[in-house]
């Protein structure tokens, strides 16, 4: 379903519904931003977009019934409601009137109300909507929350990404998701990555089958979801295959058009490649803060050079 069910929100939001007699289930919300419809009470209705869930605060409520005579607010409900917006939020716990409910009900559009202050119902219904209504891919991969990063482990079937995250879990991190990742774009900044449903928490250890890590490690072993920081490609251990030793060239793995720094590994029997990804996180970490480690080095060698030249030709007579 491309959308968010309307008692979904009324759910979420606390929302009381004064119209009950409309099925809020089969109102489907489709587009993420919200609307005060202050143009439109005064019946200026160009580039309206009716998609949008509509809410009403302290300012529109007290145009509405110190401005306007009970015709004029008739002929205003009659004006909004016939463009078949989704549903129309009364803030600051305002409750409608009967004429606003009676021309609500004839055009099929519920009446919500919510006892928050205007601004903090908007923020809460926005986020809510944006994360529900992101765009989103479905990548083969696992995502674990090492020291607060979100790192998305990926490579080809069967290289150990599954035997990597138990590792990790047993190391003290958190499994986001196992074979299957669920990425959703929040914004040109973030990813969000979570597990479907069905496979949540479960992990498949080739040779053994499927383990529950909730149940066998605790429930703090375990997140629905998180922010997607770095990604870990892993790629088998070739002898005349090239590998980033410094680390001063960033490199980046585009995913929903959002650029994401990835570091490829190799690995070989014998590496013990949960430790390198805890390090690749903490080293991450660092990189945000602002020191590179690369870079510090590349410049210690460099000033080192720098030294030994001016001292050969300061002894050049």
């Amino acid at each position: 379903m491309d959308g968010v069910r309307l008692s979904t929100l009324i759910e979420k939001m606390g929302l009381k519904n004064m119209t009950e007699s409309i099925n809020t289930r089969e109102i489907i919300l489709t587009h993420p931003d919200i609307n005060r419809p202050a143009l439109q009470l005064t019946g200026y209705y160009n580039h309206f977009e009716k998609r949008r869930v509509q809410i009403i605060g302290n300012v529109e409520q007290n145009y509405l019934h110190t401005m306007m005579t009970h015709e004029q607010r008739v002929e205003c409900y009659e004006k909004l409601f016939s463009q078949k917006i989704p549903c129309l939020i009364l803030c600051r716990g305002y409750m409608p009137t009967k004429t606003m409910a009676d021309i609500a009900v004839k055009y099929g559009v519920p009446l919500l109300v919510s006892n928050k202050a205007t601004s903090e119902i908007m923020a809460e219904i926005i986020r809510f909507l944006n994360y529900h209504l992101a765009p989103m891919i479905s990548i083969h991969g696992v995502l674990v929350d090492v020291y607060g990063e979100g790192v998305l482990i990926k490579g080809e079937s069967g290289i150990g990404k599954s035997e990597i995250a138990l590792e990790l879990i047993k190391r003290g991190h958190r499994l986001v998701s196992d074979d299957v990742v669920e990425i959703k774009k929040i914004s040109d900044d973030e990813l969000i990555g979570s597990a479907p449903e069905i496979t949540r928490y479960f992990i498949e250890l080739r040779g053994i089958g499927i383990i529950d890590a909730k149940t066998l490690f605790g429930v703090g072993s375990v997140k629905d979801n998180q922010t997607i920081d770095m990604e870990i490609f892993l790629e088998k251990w070739k002898q005349d295959t090239e590998f980033d030793r410094m680390g001063t060239k960033d490199n980046y793995d585009t995913i929903l058009g959002n650029q994401i720094p990835c570091y490829k590994i190799p690995v070989s029997p014998g590496r013990n490649v949960a430790i390198i990804i805890e390090s690749a996180a903490i080293n991450h970490r660092q990189k945000m803060m602002g020191y590179n480690a690369a870079v510090e080095l590349y410049n210690r060698v460099t000033n080192r050079m720098m030294r030994q030249n001016d001292g050969e030709t300061e002894g050049i007579i």
